[in-house]
């Protein structure tokens, strides 16, 4: 199994080597690509030093099995064709290509038989928010048909890279020490603050976010399903929370909806208000499952249930979603 990572100096792209050795994926060898900036950089990986090359237009992928790409969207609708043209499955982490008919959109505790029909060679991982939510969708789905979704997301700063992250701590820092606030990565300080704007504005007055929420939940779920989400940067360094509020066809119950959950795959409930017990991202960063909490029945609708989840972005909202996507493949003799 010969695998690549596309943009490894990233903060997903050095997930992506945690992961992989975490898991156990079996590889022979291991190659890494990046820009002009971080070519000839090197990272350990079980007991070698790997350096990372230059992403270009030739022959490098071939023979590569699997390539994990996230070097942003311009760079995987450039190279796209250069990563597969010698059949390299290519698992792309940006935005490009999730809503193209021909490229499957995958979350494996959802739809993984997508995996399967990619004629492209492509195969997008969702949006970090949409892949959280729509894991504990699943388990409600399998009771009764989600009819709507409203969602408040309350996203880290991670999500906008390790640079972003680096920000925050620095604002902390400059406030404190009471110097100017440097603020680059988000359009507003941070430290101190929220900010209800992910990603740019579209004509509707959502943001991007928003609607990747709306559009990439109803082609992961074959659904019908319609999002009205409001996405908001908070300033946590790592994971994202969201408020979810669904409404199915038939009335399903707390105790229906945590019994799903507990069952649901790649899910865990930590849902105990009397001690106070309930997902944070404080605690929850660097683990594998979506984790829910605050089940109860929405006071406004009788077909309504309310509940919150956190799930950690940079891990299960992209490196581990696309490992667990090749591991699919691995499975069913796909790759």
């Amino acid at each position: 199994m010969r695998v690549a990572i596309v943009g490894a100096s990233g903060a997903v792209g050095q997930e992506f080597l945690r992961v992989l050795d975490e898991r156990n994926f079996p590889i022979d060898e291991l190659v890494l690509f990046g820009s002009t900036r971080s070519a000839g950089r090197k990272y350990p990986f079980r007991g070698k030093e790997i350096e990372v090359k230059l992403l270009q237009h030739n022959d490098d992928f071939k023979g590569i099995d699997v390539a994990f790409v996230s070097a942003g969207g311009s760079t995987s609708k450039e190279f796209a064709e250069t990563i597969t043209k010698h059949g390299t499955v290519m698992i792309d982490n940006s935005s490009a290509f999730r809503m193209d008919s021909d490229v499957p959109l995958v979350v494996p505790e959802v739809n993984p038989e997508d995996a399967l029909n990619r004629p492209r060679g492509i195969i997008a991982n969702p949006n970090c928010t949409t892949i959280q939510m729509v894991v504990a969708l699943k388990a409600i789905e399998g009771l009764s048909h989600i009819r709507k979704v409203h969602v408040s997301t309350y996203q880290a700063a991670s999500g906008a890279g390790a640079a972003a992250m680096a920000e925050l701590y620095e604002q902390y820092r400059q406030v404190l020490a009471n110097e100017p606030v440097t603020v680059s990565k988000f359009p507003y300080q941070l430290a101190f603050n929220v900010i209800p704007e992910v990603d740019v504005f579209t004509d509707n007055g959502y943001t991007k976010e928003e609607m990747k929420m709306y559009n990439e939940t109803r082609k992961i779920m074959h659904s019908d399903v319609k999002v009205s989400a409001t996405c908001v940067r908070v300033p946590a360094l790592r994971s994202h929370s969201q408020s979810v509020w669904v409404e199915t066809v038939e009335p399903v119950s707390p105790e229906q909806a945590r019994e799903a959950f507990e069952k649901g795959e790649g899910l865990v409930v930590m849902d105990n208000p009397a001690k106070l017990e309930y997902p944070m991202p404080l605690f929850l960063a660097g683990k594998d499952p979506v984790y829910v909490g605050r089940i109860r029945k929405d006071l406004t609708n009788e077909n309504g249930l309310t509940f919150w989840v956190v799930g950690d972005q940079i891990k299960k909202g992209a490196a581990l979603n696309a490992v667990q996507i090749a591991e699919y493949l691995m499975k069913v003799k796909n790759i």
